[in-house]
């Protein structure tokens, strides 16, 4: 997948505006300006020039003089960038990782073709359609280009199976494959319910309502809505999610820009979750849609945000496809929550100051100290109770939690990045698998009962020195509760699916307590302090 920005010479963006000019009505001496260059360019340049390249290279130039989110994607990439907001794709079903060149089944996606003939986590792809697959130095992008394929096409694979002691061959039939944006939901308590939400996709309010009633009907009355690390997605989907919250007639949202005009919406009908107290958790890394909801949820003194305040992207783009199959998202107005809060944080300080803003907030303590937390800036905004809230720079919460970095270590870093725990979870759930079902036989036994002992972590250790990371005794105790939890929390993937993980890494955080304290809100009356709605 490529977002291309990268600094490229004046002329390269002329000839670019060139070809753009010829599209649409503009200025007729700057076309002509630009035409005349581009048919100087095409006649006299020294050496011979890809057009096609220099296009693409001067289209983002010309972009990244605009915002940090008006992108360019090329016709080969779109189908790719586009597909997590679809909500599907067509292939095998399966989520893989690549490590010391051997290709693992992490998931068999729950209604897949892969998992429907039995292919399972922790399977090893020894070869596709004949050729060799293990050893053989496939990339991300080469499995992915042999498995993935139009609906009714078939794929043979051949597999490695703990227990088994000849390869197992299947011939899969590609089909549909949802991408689902729900990550997680279950009874966190006693009358509360948990959902996490990865993206807001196509297919997110469908998964939502399912998972919603389904939790309703297991008597939950209170719910904590996960929106951390959901970098956006859909508007539209943000403002559904947002009318199964509020009232008839409640402003959700409005978007005006310099050639559109100031647009309201409303919430429009009975919500599936007007009633019973809410909690959004949102962090760094919420953005967008994640901000239109929570800013939605806060303004209307609906719901508590607890957590970090947001990443700040209030940019609405449109997708404009361009003549040969590319095409460009263009930012085309802000959003604006219903206080009138613009959500979007500066960018006059260039695209590569924008991205790298998070770290400021690491080096200048906001993540790590709540005394550290500062508004973006000072114009006040008030809530429909007449609470205070501050505009620009994300949404910044009602009960800030900041992270405890104490328990980090570059050790801990290593058996991250090399795939270390997930592999060695995957090995322990094949030689344990009956043993574990039949000892816990659902989530919630398995988080209450299941620990992660000295001798796991030697093995883990030790299996982590074959592969290359160097032992490290202070690094390891250091980081053990963490390496402790990120362990049980992989295996109770392999051993049932993501929101198992997200059960066991919620239950006990030591690096984030944003869920414990959004438990604590609607146990403390924080929640009626605050003069949340009901």
């Amino acid at each position: 997948m490529m977002y291309l920005r990268k600094a490229l010479p004046a002329a390269a963006l002329l000839f670019s505006l060139a070809v753009l000019g010829q599209q649409q009505s503009q200025d007729p001496s700057t076309v002509g300006k630009l035409e005349s260059l581009l048919y100087h360019i095409d006649r006299m340049y020294v050496d011979d020039v890809d057009k096609k390249q220099l296009v693409d290279a001067a289209i983002v130039r010309m972009l990244e003089e605009l915002d940090p989110h008006s992108i360019y994607i090329p016709k080969e990439d779109l189908e790719e960038v586009n597909e997590p907001l679809k909500g599907n794709f067509e292939g095998v079903g399966i989520q893989f990782n690549i490590i010391r060149d051997t290709i693992y089944v992490v998931d068999a996606i729950a209604g897949g073709p892969s998992e429907r003939l039995g292919i399972r986590a922790g399977d090893r792809i020894l070869a596709i359609e004949g050729e060799n697959a293990a050893g053989a130095g496939f990339k991300n992008s080469d499995v992915m280009k042999r498995l993935r394929g139009k609906k009714g096409t078939k794929v043979q694979v051949s597999i490695s199976r703990k227990g088994e002691s000849a390869p197992l061959d299947f011939v899969i039939t590609r089909d549909k494959i949802p991408i689902y944006s729900v990550e997680a939901s279950y009874m966190a308590a006693p009358q509360v319910g948990y959902i996490k939400v990865s993206r807001f996709s196509a297919t997110t309010m469908k998964e939502f309502r399912e998972k919603l009633d389904e939790l309703k009907a297991m008597g939950m009355q209170d719910l904590i809505i996960d929106l951390q690390g959901n970098g956006g997605g859909y508007l539209r989907t943000a403002i559904e999610m947002s009318d199964e919250f509020l009232g008839e007639r409640k402003l959700i949202v409005y978007t005006e820009g310099r050639t559109t005009p100031r647009e309201d919406t409303f919430a429009t009908r009975e919500g599936r979750f007007e009633k019973g107290r809410l909690v959004v958790l949102v962090d760094e890394g919420s953005a967008s849609a994640s901000e239109i909801v929570s800013g939605a949820m806060q303004d209307w003194d609906r719901g508590l945000v607890v957590g970090r305040r947001s990443f700040g992207k209030g940019l609405v783009q449109r997708p404009v496809m361009l003549p040969d199959g590319s095409a460009v998202r263009l930012t085309v107005s802000r959003y604006y929550t219903p206080s009138g809060r613009s959500i979007q944080k500066s960018y006059e300080e260039g695209v590569d100051a924008y991205r790298q803003e998070k770290g400021h907030r690491m080096a200048n303590g906001e993540l790590t100290s709540e005394e550290s937390v500062h508004p973006a800036d000072t114009m006040k905004y008030y809530t429909m109770n007449k609470r205070v809230v501050f505009g620009g720079g994300g949404i910044t919460p009602d009960v800030v939690v900041p992270i405890d970095t104490s328990l980090s270590s570059a050790y801990f870093g290593q058996l991250v990045r090399k795939g270390i725990l997930n592999t060695f979870a995957l090995t322990y759930v094949d030689d344990h698998r009956s043993e574990l079902h039949q000892r816990y036989t659902n989530v919630g036994a398995y988080a209450n009962g299941f620990n992660v002992g000295e001798v796991m972590l030697d093995a883990l250790e030790a299996y982590a020195a074959k592969e290359g990371v160097t032992p490290d005794p202070e690094g390891l105790d250091r980081s053990r509760s963490l390496v402790a939890l990120r362990l049980k929390a992989l295996i109770a993937r392999d051993l049932w699916d993501t929101s198992a993980y997200w059960q066991v890494i919620n239950a006990d955080n030591p690096v984030d307590r944003s869920f414990q304290r959004a438990l604590e809100a609607l146990a403390d009356n924080s929640y009626q302090r605050l003069g949340m709605s009901r």
